[in-house]
């Protein structure tokens, strides 16, 4: 039997919402990166995850990620995705 589909909605610290969706994936979190390059101007990199612990996994590649490309500073932040009406 397939999948019902479904919205999910993140709500990071700052305010910002992520809507996603219609997916019968069964996500459970999503993470962002807001990266400082060195000309001072920001960029996003973001995705979702099955659990927490994927997500918590990908802090290390960010840090290794920030020094590669030499960014001067970046925040890496992972929200819980609630299930919201269509």
């Amino acid at each position: 039997m397939a999948r019902r589909k479904r919205f999910l909605t993140a709500t990071m610290p700052d305010g910002y919402v992520k809507r996603i969706g219609p997916t019968a994936d069964p996500l459970t979190h999503y993470w962002r990166i807001v990266a400082v390059l060195e000309n001072g101007k920001t960029e996003v990199f973001w995705g979702h995850t099955r659990s927490l612990a994927e997500a918590k996994r990908l802090q290390g590649p960010a840090a290794q990620g920030a020094r590669m490309r030499g960014w001067t500073s970046y925040a890496f932040e992972i929200a819980e995705l609630v299930e919201s009406d269509a």
